[in-house]
């Protein structure tokens, strides 16, 4: 019985997951609590200093304001304490810190990208044998048309074998937040499975 629990204990995975635009919403920390639920430690660093936004707008008024680059340091400088071998996680403007720290950070054990991708030379190259998955809609125009973060998530899954690009139908940006107008039900189920599958 022993060697059963030790082996679920060896399964489960240590995450930094980074919120969205509108700060750390209830809907992202119920998307935490699902993962903690399923054995998972989660760590939720806030890069809004308690701040959250009722619109995407203001949001991303806050992050102009504050400045992308402080907003980064925050995000990186949250990981600094924890272990190296860690997955990174980040939702939308989260994806930023996850996906430096992932490029950047010796020790990641896999990354979940979410509404978002930078090309990967933006913080050098990937690391070799890194997993990673990319969700978001296929109609969102932050994702699919604005700032190319589509064609990003494609060109990291067709130069990286451990790389999976998973778009769901719709237009909504933040459709997993379920505090959120633009959640989307479906999605988000679909989304948290592959999530807890990857983990």
């Amino acid at each position: 019985m022993f060697e059963i629990f030790g082996s679920l204990e060896l399964m489960m995975a240590e995450v930094v997951l980074y919120h969205h635009s509108q700060g750390l919403t209830d809907g992202v920390k119920a998307f935490a609590e699902e993962l903690r639920q399923a054995g998972h430690t989660v760590h939720t660093p806030d890069l809004y200093e308690g701040n959250t936004y009722a619109t995407l707008d203001e949001g991303m008024d806050y992050a102009r304001a504050t400045g992308f680059g402080t907003i980064l340091e925050r995000g990186i400088e949250a990981a600094q304490s924890l272990p190296e071998n860690v997955v990174y996680a980040g939702f939308s403007l989260g994806v930023m810190p996850a996906q430096k720290l992932t490029q950047t950070r010796p020790g990641a054990t896999g990354a979940l990208f979410y509404y978002s991708c930078l090309p990967v030379e933006e913080f050098g190259s990937w690391p070799d044998g890194v997993p990673v998955q990319i969700h978001g809609m296929d109609e969102d125009p932050f994702f699919s048309e604005e700032g190319g973060d589509l064609d990003a998530a494609r060109a990291l899954v067709a130069a990286v074998g451990t790389a999976e690009l998973f778009l769901y139908p719709g237009k909504e940006h933040l459709f997993a937040d379920s505090s959120l107008p633009g959640y989307d039900a479906t999605a988000a189920k679909l989304l948290l499975e592959r999530t807890l599958a990857f983990l």
